[in-house]
Order: structure tokens, then C-alpha cells, then sequence
């Protein structure tokens, strides 16, 4: 094991100065030289000429009289509804208190008949009970109650789309 570790670190011993020769480089002594000089004097060497900014030719734009991408194309034109199409809510109408909440946070918690006339009865998130009938709005995209069963409340909804206001049918329904 001694006559290894004699070999070993002869090798070692001779190798030592072969690789600290390999590490000298002739650009670290320039640089070294070039780093001494600006400490001797940083005035002198730091006004040096900036190269001429090159001047760059912009790029040539063909397409200034095409139609603009946020435009519809002539064929889409015709397949549009206006957004003041028949399916517009009434904007200007009165908000009602569960208008304010999104339609997930509404709770379905009972029905009844009242005169004859079916009502039901919604949970808000604060816990406060409200009773409506058919025609009365709630959640927060003007949706319209079109029917009471037993069991849940029908509803239509008006969103926008692409080509304007459109319905969508939704349902509040009994925990069970």
C-alpha cells in the first residue's frame, strides 16, 4: 500500500508543474498589462471613439390597405345581429337585490304556492332568505325566472356572444 501511495504522489509531483505551465495564457499577462495602465491613469483611456451608429433601413409594410384583423370579413358581415337586437335586457330597469350575486352563490331552499301562484324561496350568501316569483331576476347576467316546479327554478339568461345577446337556460335545484 506505501509503495501506491509513493507512486501515486510522484506522479502528482511531476504533473503539478505540467499543468501550471498549461494554465499560463498570453491573454492574461495582456490584459493584466491592459488593467494596470487604466489604474495608472482613468482619464486617458476612457475617452476612446464610439463607433458610427449604422443606419438600418426600415422594413418595407405592404399590407397598410388590407383589412384590419379586428374587423369582420365581408362574408361575416350579413350572419351579425346588431346589439341592439330584440334579446337586449333592459339596461335601464331597476336591479333586484339577488342581482347582485353570481348565480352559484344562490341556494335553492323551498317552493310554494301563494294565491295560486307558484313562489320560491333563495338563499343569499349572507344567509338572508328571498322570495320570487316568475319574472323576477337574479344572478348576475339578467337571468329572468321563466318557471317554478316543485322541485327548481327555471331561468333565462342574456350574454354576450361574438354576434350580440343570446339565451341561455339555467336552473337553481333543491339540495337533496
Amino acid at each position: 500500500m506505501k509503495q501506491h501511495s509513493r507512486v501515486a504522489s510522484l506522479v502528482v509531483s511531476l504533473m503539478l508543474p505540467v499543468m501550471l505551465a498549461a494554465c499560463a495564457d498570453p491573454g492574461i499577462d495582456a490584459l493584466d498589462r491592459e488593467l494596470a495602465d487604466i489604474r495608472r491613469d482613468p482619464v486617458a483611456t476612457r475617452h476612446q471613439d464610439i463607433p458610427a451608429m449604422p443606419v438600418q433601413k426600415p422594413p418595407r409594410y405592404d399590407a397598410q390597405d388590407s383589412r384590419s384583423p379586428f374587423q369582420p370579413r365581408e362574408a361575416e358581415r350579413g350572419r351579425e345581429r346588431p346589439l341592439d337586437s330584440l334579446l337586449m335586457p333592459e339596461l335601464d330597469r331597476p336591479r333586484e337585490p339577488l342581482e347582485a350575486y353570481d348565480l352559484r352563490e344562490l341556494a335553492l331552499v323551498g317552493t310554494l304556492r301563494v294565491g295560486g301562484q307558484p313562489s320560491a324561496l333563495v338563499r343569499a350568501p349572507g344567509g338572508q332568505v328571498h322570495r320570487v316569483r316568475i319574472g323576477n331576476y337574479l344572478g348576475l347576467d339578467h337571468g329572468r325566472i321563466v318557471e317554478i316546479t316543485g322541485t327548481s327554478v327555471q331561468l333565462v339568461e342574456l350574454v354576450v356572444e361574438r354576434s350580440g345577446w343570446t339565451e341561455r337556460s339555467r336552473q337553481l335545484s333543491l339540495d337533496n
